[in-house]
Formats: structure tokens, sequence, C-alpha cells
């Protein structure tokens, strides 16, 4: 039996959690949008959606401190300082108030050009007024209540987080679901409880922080001598903000030049198909998010071989899970699109091979993400400005030639140069001896490992049970087969390829 205060034990328990509040999102977001669509009417909703995306801009003002705390906290959970900790979080509440105040400025800035912004909305404009002050409301909570949590995150207790706010989130969506069914005036009652129920999460996960960390309060320092204390913190954030500006650019320019280079209708079957990539992603994020701090708390003891060592392990063992995932998307995705809208909304096979080459980046970057961020690896502010402008400047180039693959192409190419090949390299260069060529050497098998296993089963195995007929049943059977079929033949070949493979199972069954 493997200690349950283990990092390993902790790793399960959170991806365990948050696997099955991820399920449960999942069904509730499926319904509760049903309900939404055909009482509410797509007109609230696109508002709501609105509201949103300009109170994400907003919060980019809150410049990736977060991150630059998890980091800083690491080291003095493991020594179980506890004055340390109080300070450091005490200076994250004095820059937290102060975002706050800001956005809480540019909020009421924004709200001045409501009347422009939302001109064409056939609801009263005081909709799109209540709509951005819930969700305001909601944003600051966290920015003078909630931000203490971040210890427990830090600490592998993510799980604690998921069973204080995330289920009241999820009790909020389902009292919203039979308030706008049943009461009338459903869309007043959804604000009310949108806010209601912000209120309520922040109170417990207040509670829950505070029951878990008793020793956890406000030092009484100012801000200008804490800063001054931990000029490493403040170093870090303006790194960090670097990083998040570029991740921003990406995310939002992307779909626009998408637009440019095609028309409406195939921007429509874009969407079709990033809404099972994201789904996918936001899934894997929810099983392997929680690892990150066990990261940090490894990295904090300071024994390179060992940390070397489990960064080999967690690179090969999320490798077979992402490939897997990849393989079975590409081999279910055409029947999936057929039975859910139509066969008329498959896109091309080759566009299908680039989007998920493109998700397999996003979601095998995170293993070396962890690490730098575990390290407080941000000082390469450049990677994130040659990316953004990788991304757009080949992605125009090559939309121009090839429209929507040669978008999509452009945006591989970037990945490729910086995710794949700068921050590994980045990675190793500072912390991990500079032994980048057995970083090579691992890789190479497992792309040679996943190559073997795709050629196998698109050849011997899938062909046997495909079928004409389309029904959920068939879905969810070919979808099982693929997975299922292509992981186990991964593990062997990795196994005779001689990847440690062995040495992970062992170590997950140990730990039940």
């Amino acid at each position: 039996m493997m200690d349950k205060n283990s990092r390993t034990a902790k790793s399960l328990k959170n991806s365990g959690v948050a696997m099955a509040f991820y399920i449960v999102n999942l069904g509730l977001q499926f319904f509760s949008r049903k309900i939404f669509l055909n009482i509410l009417g797509t007109e609230i909703l696109g508002l709501n959606s609105t509201a949103m995306n300009l109170l994400q801009f907003l919060n980019l003002a809150e410049l990736g401190i977060s991150s630059a705390v998890g980091f800083t906290l690491y080291k003095p959970l493991h020594e179980k300082d506890h004055t340390t900790i109080c300070e450091i979080v005490t200076l994250q509440g004095h820059l937290y108030k102060r975002i706050a105040w800001m956005i809480i400025g540019g909020a009421a800035i924004l709200m001045c050009f409501f009347p422009l912004i939302f001109a064409k909305i056939e609801v009263p404009l005081w909709y799109a007024y209540a709509s951005f002050g819930v969700l305001l409301l909601s944003a600051l909570l966290g920015y003078f209540v909630n931000y203490k949590q971040i210890v427990l995150t830090a600490n592998q207790q993510d799980y604690k987080v998921l069973y204080s706010y995330r289920s009241v989130m999820l009790i909020k969506v389902a009292v919203q679901m039979a308030a706008v069914y049943y009461l009338p005036n459903p869309y007043v009652w959804w604000l009310v409880f949108e806010g209601l129920f912000a209120i309520i999460g922040s109170w417990s996960l207040e509670l829950m922080t505070r029951k878990t960390f008793p020793f956890l309060r406000t030092i009484d320092k100012s801000f200008k001598t804490l800063r001054k204390q931990y000029t490493d913190f403040t170093t870090k954030i303006k790194q960090l903000f670097i990083h998040k500006i570029g991740r921003f650019v990406l995310t939002q320019t992307s779909p626009l030049i998408i637009y440019a280079f095609s028309d409406l209708t195939l921007v429509a079957y874009y969407g079709n198909y990033m809404i099972i990539s994201n789904g996918v992603y936001a899934l894997v994020w929810a099983i392997f998010n929680s690892m990150a701090a066990g990261i940090g708390n490894l990295v904090a003891e300071g024994n390179q071989s060992k940390t070397l060592s489990v960064f080999y392990e967690l690179f090969n063992l999320r490798f077979i899970v992402n490939a897997t995932i990849c393989f079975t998307v590409l081999a279910v995705t055409p029947s999936f699109i057929s039975y859910w809208i139509g066969k008329e909304y498959n896109l091309p096979f080759s566009t299908l091979i680039l989007i998920i080459v493109n998700l397999y980046i996003s979601l095998s970057r995170l293993t070396v993400d962890e690490f730098t961020d575990a390290y407080g690896l941000f000082h390469d502010i450049y990677a994130p400005i040659v990316e953004s402008v990788m991304n757009i400047g080949l992605s125009v180039l090559l939309g121009y030639f090839w429209g929507l693959n040669g978008i999509l192409l452009g945006v591989i190419i970037s990945q490729i140069t910086i995710i794949l090949g700068w921050k590994p390299f980045f990675l190793f260069k500072h912390h991990f001896n500079g032994s980048f060529l057995g970083y090579h050497i691992n890789y190479l098998k497992l792309l040679i490992g996943g190559s073997i296993s795709a050629l196998v089963c698109t050849k011997l195995i899938l062909p046997t049970f495909h079928s004409n007929h389309l029904s959920i049943t068939y879905i969810i059977l070919y979808s099982s087969i693929s997975g299922l079929s292509f992981a186990i033949i991964l593990t062997v070949t990795l196994t005779l390829l001689r990847c440690n493979v062995d040495k992970l199972v062992n170590r997950f069954l140990k730990s039940r």
C-alpha cells in the first residue's frame, strides 16, 4: 500500500475527484444549455458569452500572479515555514486588491460604452448591465476573498477546492435550470442565483482554507516592505505577464485569421470539430492538472536525479494517454460528426489530421510546462512573442494559399518550433544538466512506438469493426475498441523499446 500522503497518492486522489466533477459538470452543461437555449433564447446566451469575453479581457490584469505565488509557495510548504507562507499570501492579497480596483475602474469605463457595444441586441439594455454585473461580482470575490485558495492548490489539495467551491457551482447550475424552467421571469432568477451562489461558493471555499491551514493569517506588513523582501516574486510576475500577453494574443487572433480566409459555413464546420477538441483537452487537463503541485514539491526537495527520473516517468505516461486519446478521436470523429449533425458536416480527413496534431501538441506541452513552472523558469520572455509572430505570420501566409489547412499548418509549425523544440531545450539547459540528447532519444522511441501502434490498429484491428450503420452504441463500442487496442499495443511496444513503462505500471499498482 502506498502512503496516502505521498505525492503520487495525492495526485491520484486529485485526479479522481477532478474526473468525477468533470463528468457531472459535462452532463449538467449538456442539459442546462438545452433548457437555457429553449427558454431564454440565443440572444441572451450570446449576451452572456459577450459579457464573459469582456470580463476575461479585464482579467488580463491578473498578470499571472497566481502562477508566481504557486512557484514561491512550494519551498516554504515543503519546509512547513508558516511565517513565509503567510507573508507570501499577504503579498498576493495586497496585489490582488490593487488589481481588483483596476478591474472595477476598467469595468466602469467599459460599461459607459455598453449602449454602443450592445446596440444591436433586441432585449432591454439592462440585461447587458445585469449579466456583466453578476459575472463581475463573481470575479471580484476571487480577488478580495478567495485568493488564499492558492495554498490548497500548491499543497496538492485541489480536491478540497472542488468539494468546497465547485460543488456549489454544480448546485448553482441545477438550481438555475429549475428556476428557468418553472419560475416566471426566468432570466431575473438566473441572475439572482448566479450572484447568490457566487457568494455562497466563496464563503465555503474560505471556510475550507481556514480549516485546512488554521495558521494562515494576514501579516501586518506593508505592500512596499513585502515587495522588497520578495524581489524574486515581483520579477516572476513581470516575466509571466509577457507569457500571458503572448498566449492571449495567440488565442484571440487565430479565430480572426480563420474567418478572414474562409466563409462562415467553413468556420461553422470547423467550430464543430473544435467543440470536440476543446472537450478532450479539458478532460485531460482535469486529470493531470493536480500533479503540478506535486512536481513543485518534488523540485523543492532539490534532488536533481530523482526529479529527472520522475520527469521521464510522467512524460512517457502522458504520451501513452495523449497518443491513445488522439488516435481514438481521429478514428471516431467522422462517425461521431455524421451521427451528431450529419455527414455533410464532415471536413476533409487531411483537415482532421491537422486538428488532431494541434490537439496532441497542446496536450503534450503540459509536462514540460509544469516542470518549467515548478522551477520558476519564466525568463524566456521572447519565446511567447516569437511564437505569436510565427503563428500569425505563417497562418496568414499559408492560409492565403491553402485556406483552413494552411492556417492550421501555420499554427502547427510555430508550436513545433517553440513548444516541442525550444521549451524542452530551455528546461534541460537550466536544470537537467543539459542532457537534451537523452530527451530526444526517449521521444524518438515514443514516436516510433506510437507510429507502429497506429499502423497496426489502422490496418489490422479497426477495419474488422467498421460499419456503415451509425448509432450511439456503435460509436461507443468503436471508440472503446480503438482506444483500448491502441493503448495495449503502444504499451507493449514501448516496453520492448525500453521506455521504462514497467516502472510506471509498478508505481501505480503500488498506489492501489
